[in-house]
């Protein structure tokens, strides 16, 4: 009996000692399993709050946060602008007109810019986050064959002042805007204006100009609009004649000046893009 179960013994045994040591091989190889799961989970929450943090691709390239304090801040001014739009009468020859104050504030449009029809579509204190937070409510409702944009408050002295390769995202993100809606009209960029109240930030508002004139060379029918000269004195301080007393908006003047430098300007795009269209269209009748 004593050898018959010695075998059984180291049999059992044996089997008992097999079954550890496969699990303890099995735990092992799950160890970096479980570790992915982990890593992914993590990587998962990230992305979760990233997205909380910041809108999809195709939107404003803009915070959540901000993007709810410009709703906050402007859906007034926006739902007014709305409301003109139900008394007005389509016109695709027109001129739309969108930014800050200074398009706002422009009364003598009609005249200045005659014979062009045009569509003001501005409010105060704007800055390029905030126009491209409405872009698609200040742009799509409107036919235009020219979209002329003026914003001159990222850049003005204060600690919130905007970086440039911010205002470029969203100076970009509104010609997109324009480009998808009305894929033939031009868009013209309008030189920031040297004023007195800021012109302690004149080089760095220069810089915001200066990548305002980039864009405009790189961008497939995209304009920029020289003023800046116009608005100063021979030795390089703004000519007080043409702003108000706050020294930052423009005054009748001002606006005078403005208007035959943008209307000459728009003249010209609109002239060159006709020419160029007749020219394609000739040379398309003559290859048929």
């Amino acid at each position: 009996m004593r050898h018959f179960l010695t075998p059984v013994v180291f049999c059992v045994v044996f089997s008992a000692f097999h079954d550890a040591m496969a699990q303890d091989a099995a735990a092992t190889a799950d160890t970096p399993k479980a570790a992915a799961i982990v890593e992914d989970a993590s990587a998962a929450s990230d992305a979760t709050r990233d997205t909380e943090l910041a809108p999809p691709s195709d939107e404003v390239p803009i915070t959540a946060a901000e993007h709810a304090a410009i709703i906050k801040r402007w859906q007034r001014d926006i739902v007014s602008l709305e409301k003109e739009n139900e008394s007005l009468q389509p016109n695709q020859d027109a001129v739309l007109f969108i930014g800050s104050s200074s398009i706002r504030r422009w009364d003598t449009i009609a005249t200045d810019m005659a014979p062009f029809r045009c569509i003001e579509r501005g409010y105060g204190g704007a800055k390029f986050s905030d126009v491209a937070v409405f872009a698609k409510r200040l742009i799509e409702p409107h036919q235009y064959r020219a979209m002329v944009m003026f914003v001159a408050n990222d850049v003005s002295g204060r600690s919130n002042d905007h970086p440039l390769d911010k205002i470029e995202a969203w100076v970009r993100y509104i010609i997109g805007v324009s480009r998808s809606h009305q894929p033939d009209a031009a868009v013209l960029l309008i030189e920031i204006t040297p004023c007195e109240s800021r012109f302690a930030s004149w080089d760095k508002i220069r810089a915001v100009n200066a990548l305002l004139k980039e864009i405009a060379l790189t961008t497939p029918d995209t304009y920029f609009i020289p003023t800046a000269e116009h608005y100063l004195t021979a030795d390089d301080s703004p000519r007080p004649e043409l702003f108000v007393a706050d020294k930052l908006h423009l005054s009748p003047e001002g606006y005078q000046l403005w208007g035959s430098i943008i209307r000459q300007r728009l003249s010209d795009v609109l002239r060159q893009r006709t020419a160029a269209d007749a020219a394609a269209d000739s040379e398309t009748s003559t290859a048929r």
